[in-house]
């Protein structure tokens, strides 16, 4: 059943809403028609490759069995032990550390080797470990060392590096831009809107490990709970400041809302007249498409019928996702973004250039063609932030520069992304290629930001800011 029509009364306290409970204050007055709701479209869909049979503890496991977002959520690794175990299981007790002639590591390894360098990484990493069963399933344990969505998610204490002397851990000083606890508020006519702390999966790159996931040995988090006492202050103030027009629903990642959450939000948001555009940011997609075409999951319903009611005030609501890498996408990928172009909700990627997973110029061509087959926005590219434990990760701008420069003209205009760099220290995004210097021999690289928003050093009344190289990159290694 599809959601029910708006009631034209403000609602209340624990009411009924669109088909869904939601638990809080007065917060719109409602006209919606009914829509039919969408087929799920997943089991005619043709080549389903049982991937996630070739795990041996779910060799059994049917696709319909797979797909549900229930079954996924009761079979992800929340914790290093869980981690741990799950690996016992697949590793092979012989492990080649790499096939690469630049690796610096070329003994082959036993299985114990492996599992505690790990356990190594784990302990000295900011972010804690979480991984659905689809991103469990697609990655090579055979060759876990050169597999690029391990080296996304789990630590191995052999590659950690010391932390760049710039860095801090909230790198971007997004506190700062805080007016409301949640809120960020950096550009004039936009803001993030941090709705919860929690996520599908932890990313080892995380910008925001100084709040998303649970506490590690490493950082005390700060908690953004999905709460409607905690969101109440944050609406209050966008309603407010009218000059707000767009609005990024992020956290965490918005695939952790429930669809009563997701519809309180966003239905808040579009009966405010300035605003005008709404961004759910969720990696959901590339970690657990399945929930998009899950009939007993309503997420999926609760993002298009809020793209349809936008569509009817002449307004924007979108999903911004974040895929890395082509290994991230399956026939379960495919039939959750046909689902999406099909009901009109635009879908945007934002990737983050990641050292060792799509540093090259071929796996970037192919993962930017691969999105724009699925109706799939290649929206941006972003130089790797300044972030703790994650040094390894990082590349040089010189790397970006190149890629840029290579893909440019290969692909057609609309769906070529821009290279960015998100500047340390508040100073925004800004293409990498419109740096003001760049010296190859310190790392430095210097911006200028004008919007007089943003705080910082100042040369002529236009805004000057740094972003850095890793030393890794100075010293001449190949990691």
């Amino acid at each position: 059943m599809m959601f029910s029509k708006r009631t034209s009364s403000m609602l209340l306290h624990s009411t009924r809403r669109c088909g869904l409970t939601t638990l809080h204050k007065p917060l719109l007055q409602t006209d919606i028609v009914e829509q039919q709701a969408s087929p799920v479209t997943y089991q005619h869909f043709p080549n389903q490759d049982a991937y996630w049979q070739k795990t041996p503890q779910w060799k059994t496991i049917s696709t319909a069995e797979f797909l549900s977002y229930k079954w996924q959520s009761k079979n992800s690794i929340n914790t290093p032990s869980q981690l741990l175990n799950f690996m016992r299981s697949v590793l092979p007790s012989r492990i080649p550390a790499s096939s690469s002639p630049k690796s610096n590591i070329q003994q082959v390894i036993t299985q114990n080797d492996f599992i505690q360098d790990v356990e190594n990484g784990m302990q000295k990493a900011p972010m804690s470990i979480r991984l659905t069963p689809h991103i469990l399933s697609l990655i090579n344990w055979e060759e876990p060392f050169t597999d690029p969505l391990i080296r996304q998610f789990v630590p191995l204490g052999s590659r950690l590096l010391p932390d760049h002397p710039e860095l801090r851990l909230d790198s971007l000083d997004e506190t700062t831009d805080s007016p409301v606890k949640g809120l960020i508020h950096r550009y004039p006519d936009k803001a993030v809107f941090l709705a919860t702390s929690v996520c599908p999966v932890y990313c080892r790159y995380c910008t925001r490990s100084y709040s998303t996931g649970v506490d590690t040995a490493s950082v005390s988090k700060v908690r953004f709970l999905p709460i409607m006492k905690r969101w109440e202050p944050i609406f209050e103030y966008i309603e407010k400041t009218t000059k707000l027009n767009d609005i990024l629903v992020s956290g965490g990642d918005s695939y952790s809302l429930s669809p009563e959450q997701l519809l309180a939000i966003g239905q808040r948001l579009l009966d405010l007249p300035h605003i005008l555009r709404i961004r759910f940011a969720s990696k959901g997609l590339a970690v657990c498409p399945s929930r998009l075409v899950d009939p007993d999951d309503r997420w999926a319903e609760a993002l298009i019928q809020l793209s349809r009611e936008g569509r009817e005030m002449g307004k924007s609501v979108s999903l911004h996702t974040h895929f890395n890498h082509p290994n991230e996408i399956t026939w379960v990928t495919e039939a959750a973004a046909r689902r999406l172009f099909r009901e009109g909700v635009q879908v945007r990627n934002q990737t983050v250039l990641l050292n060792g997973v799509n540093s090259d110029v071929k796996i970037m061509t192919q993962l930017i063609r691969r999105l724009a087959a699925l109706n799939i926005q290649p929206y941006y590219v972003f130089q790797h932030d300044l972030v703790c434990g994650v040094e390894d990760l990082r590349t040089p701008l010189s790397t970006i520069l190149s890629l840029e420069s290579q893909i440019r003209g290969t692909i057609a205009g609309f769906m070529m992304p821009n290279f960015m760099v998100t500047l340390p220290g508040g100073g925004g995004k800004r293409l990498a290629c419109s740096y003001e210097s760049y010296d190859r021999a310190t790392g430095r690289s210097l911006f200028r930001a004008p919007n007089s928003h943003m705080r910082g050093g100042s040369e002529n009344g236009k805004e000057l800011w740094d972003y850095w190289d890793p030393h890794w990159s100075l010293e001449g290694k190949i990691l």
